[in-house]
């Protein structure tokens, strides 16, 4: 397959979820499972023979959301609430909801979708000893409803094989993401951002594939030689899109990034353990350098600094999502990093029901004219 001819298939399987969703499932032969944001053991619903599906929320007008939601709950949740009232993820035969904030500790008793919520927490003081055999438990839990919901057995072969899938997924995407940021010509901060979403809606298996075959014919291509601003980002997630756009209108590579939607998902493996279980849960105790991973010694922010000077970047953009806690509280130790370092730094907020952009527009503009 041409390379034009994966970026156009990718793209467009971001640009419509659904469809690519029930084509991967048909595809198959799987059943759906959403997973809430912003992470989930996507092994444990592969394992079962299902589809991952990410729940990101999206750009929707609140009209039933906020019966249920405070208004300060961050703008993601309020889509997904509005969506899940609205019956868009009743096709899910179950939907894994993580309590590593506020809003998503009450979230599973709120869910109003026909499908099954199976609620679960992640310890956030994972240092601790009792931290690991905890979160094993809290998967044991979740394998035991959806093997009931589905009338299925999980067996311990499943969750291995699952897991070296994963793990060789999210290899691969670490490659991609090294790969894409010297062909910014081709790929382009709006397609670096689809590529990587539509993995969100498809059999890992099949985006395996995909992957592989865009980094190789990415490596055939020579480097090119863009004269545009080298961006890093970080926060939970870059869009709607016509944030994005705004980055190319500019001038403006995003070449290295630090979001939860995307590289975040991806930086850790799970390693090789005793159980497949035990290897899931090591895998969380051993995610670091994340606002939403308890960070005593704040390692996020040293982390910024080696992926600018990594990727010889011009400046950070902190997405940072509107009435989200756990990001605010980085925000000023991050710049007063930045400023010490001299990286050029710019915070904007997010909000998934914004319909205007123009603060943001005139916000980046200024940022790339002052770089």
């Amino acid at each position: 397959m041409e390379i034009n001819n994966i970026i156009d298939y990718l793209v467009k399987s971001a640009d419509f979820p659904g469809k690519t969703i029930k084509e991967s499932c048909k595809k198959n032969n799987k059943e759906a499972v959403g997973c809430v944001a912003p992470y989930a053991p996507e092994e444990i619903v592969y394992a079962a023979n299902c589809i991952p599906v990410g729940i990101w929320g999206g750009q929707v007008e609140l009209t039933k959301a906020r019966t249920y939601l405070p208004a300060f709950a961050c703008s993601i949740m309020q889509s997904i609430m509005e969506y899940e009232i609205r019956g868009t993820y009743d096709f899910l035969k179950a939907v894994l909801i993580p309590a590593v904030c506020d809003t998503l500790k009450c979230f599973g008793q709120k869910w109003k979708g026909t499908s099954e919520a199976i609620p679960f927490v992640f310890p956030q003081n994972r240092e601790a000893k009792s931290a690991e055999a905890f979160l094993e438990s809290e998967y044991k839990y979740i394998k035991n409803k959806l093997e009931e919901i589905l009338g299925i057995t999980i067996t311990e072969k499943a969750l291995q094989d699952s897991i070296i899938l994963y793990n060789d997924y999210r290899a691969e995407m670490r490659k991609f993401v090294e790969i894409a940021s010297v062909h910014t010509d081709v790929i382009t901060p709006v397609i670096r951002h689809k590529i990587i979403k539509s993995s969100y809606f498809m059999d890992k298996k099949d985006y395996l594939e995909y992957i592989k075959e865009l980094n190789k014919k990415l490596r055939l291509l020579p480097a090119n030689n863009s004269k545009n601003k080298r961006i890093i980002v970080t926060g939970i997630m870059l869009e709607p899109d016509g944030i994005i756009e705004y980055f190319e209108k500019y001038g403006m590579d995003i070449v290295g990034d630090d979001l939860t939607h995307e590289s975040r998902q991806f930086r850790t493996d799970a390693p090789f353990s005793g159980s497949a279980l035990n290897s899931l849960a090591k895998r969380w105790t051993n995610h670091n350098a994340c606002s939403l991973a308890f960070d005593p010694y704040k390692e996020r922010i040293q982390y910024l600094v080696d992926l600018a000077n990594h990727y010889k970047a011009d400046g950070l953009v902190i997405a940072l999502m509107k009435f989200c806690d756990p990001e605010e509280y980085d925000v000023p130790l991050i710049m007063e990093r930045m400023k010490k370092e001299n990286i050029p730094l710019l915070v904007i907020e997010i909000d998934q029901q914004a319909k205007s952009f123009e603060q943001i527009n005139t916000r980046l503009l200024s940022f790339a004219e002052n770089m």
